[in-house]
C-alpha cells in the first residue's frame, strides 16, 4: 500500500505545471526521516527550465530546511524517550560544536538524524536552522551545477539503459 501511495505522489509531483511545487514538497519530504532524494527533482526542473535555476534552488533550499526544522522539532519532543542514548559520542560531538554542526545537515544518511539530535539536545533553534539552510543551499548549487555539466548524450544513454 505504501508503495502505491508513493508512486501516486511521485506521479502527481512529476507534472510539469507544478515544477516548483513539486521541488518544494519533494525537498521537504526528503529532509525528514523518509528516504527520498530531492536532487533528481531539482535537476529535472532546472534542466527543463534553465531560466528557473535560482528559483528552483531557493525553493528546494527552503523546503529542505523546513524539513530539517521538522526533524529538529521531532528531536525536541523525543528527548525523554531516548535519554539513555545521551552517552554516545554523537551527542558529545553535537554538544561541543553546537549549531554549527547543522552545516552537515546536507549529508546523505546522517544529515537528517543530525537535525533530530540537534532538537533533542535543544541547540539554539534559529542558529541551527540558519546553518542547515547554508549547508543545504551549497549542496543544491554544487550538485545541480555539476549535473548540468554532464552532456545531454549521457542522460539519453542512461535513459535508454533504464527504459
Amino acid at each position: 500500500m505504501i508503495e502505491s501511495a508513493i508512486a501516486w505522489l511521485l506521479h502527481v509531483l512529476a507534472a510539469p505545471e507544478v515544477g516548483l511545487t513539486s521541488v518544494f514538497i519533494i525537498s521537504l519530504i526528503s529532509a525528514t526521516l523518509v528516504p527520498l532524494g530531492s536532487e533528481p527533482a531539482v535537476f529535472a526542473v532546472i534542466k527543463a527550465n534553465p531560466e528557473l535555476f535560482w528559483s528552483v534552488i531557493a525553493v528546494a533550499t527552503v523546503g529542505n530546511t523546513l524539513g530539517g526544522a521538522i526533524d529538529y522539532y521531532i528531536g525536541w519532543q523525543a528527548k525523554q524517550s531516548f535519554a539513555k542514548e545521551r552517552k554516545s559520542r554523537w551527542f558529545h560531538w553535537l554538544e561541543r560544536y553546537g549549531a554549527k554542526t547543522m552545516l552537515l545537515a546536507w549529508l546523505p544518511g546522517i544529515g537528517d538524524p543530525l537535525c533530530t539530535l540537534a532538537g533533542w539536545l535543544r541547540l539554539p533553534f534559529w542558529p541551527s536552522v540558519a546553518y542547515m539552510a547554508i549547508g543545504k543551499l551549497l549542496r543544491y548549487i554544487t550538485m545541480t551545477t555539476l549535473l548540468l555539466y554532464v552532456p545531454d548524450g549521457v542522460w539519453h544513454r542512461i535513459g535508454q539503459m533504464l527504459g
